[in-house]
């Protein structure tokens, strides 16, 4: 009997090291992976957010100025027309 629980307990023990080898392969397979993803996403030239997000908002700036201007200039067409030549 005694004989038979050693075993058990050392089929146990080699199973709880097993599964710890287990879990430290998977964590460095992602830590491996992880960076191989920031490099490759690093060498394509992808722009940040932050990057993305002050180009945007400079577009709508822009977008926002260039219909002022629009309407500016309506106006002052439309104020040009309504004088009287002469």
């Amino acid at each position: 009997m005694q004989s038979r629980n050693k075993i058990l307990d050392d089929l146990s023990q080699l199973m709880t090291n097993a599964m710890g080898v287990a879990q430290g392969a998977k964590t460095e397979a992602e830590t491996a992976m992880k960076g191989l993803m920031d490099r490759w996403l690093a060498d394509r030239d992808f722009v940040t957010r932050e990057e993305f997000d002050a180009v945007r908002a400079m577009a709508l700036k822009a977008r926002e100025e260039n219909a002022a201007l629009e309407a500016r200039i309506a106006a002052l067409e439309a104020a040009g027309k309504a004088k009287p030549e002469g």
